[in-house]
């Protein structure tokens, strides 16, 4: 089984079509909406995290893209530039992922990126600008 991140963008022809309800059964996906910017007649954006055999994610791949939506990995990342870093904790509480967590013991600030989603709300909050964005 295998977990990928992907990023759907579809043509605002396609906004309002249960594509990824046909993704999920035809193709026995599971899926996680990490991020949806979708609105009516026009271009939405979707960010999933898909879960399934490998064949199956490549079928189904194969079948947004000949409806005409552009499928790509997840190329941004949210990165800690550690010399930036002070664990202040700001970043903490607004991590809807639980990315971003204090120590218990060491109280500093640990960011596990495996779950982060990419959401950008820490690059905000961080005082000392430590979290940053990469394509």
């Amino acid at each position: 089984m295998v977990s990928k991140r992907i990023v759907l963008k579809f043509p605002h022809r396609l906004v309002e079509q249960p594509i990824v309800c046909k993704m999920v059964k035809d193709f026995d996906l599971e899926f996680n909406i990490l991020k949806a910017y979708v609105t009516p007649r026009e271009e939405g954006l979707l960010v999933l995290e898909l879960r399934g055999s490998d064949k199956n994610f490549e079928k189904a791949l194969d079948f947004v893209k000949s409806l005409g939506v552009t499928a790509q990995p997840l190329s941004k990342d949210i990165k800690r530039n550690e010399g930036k870093c002070t664990h202040c904790g700001a970043c903490v509480p607004i991590c809807p992922s639980g990315a971003l967590v204090i120590d218990p013991e060491t109280r500093k600030v640990d960011f596990y990126d495996n779950k982060c989603i990419a959401c950008e709300l820490c690059i905000k909050a961080c005082p000392p600008r430590a979290m940053e964005l990469h394509f």
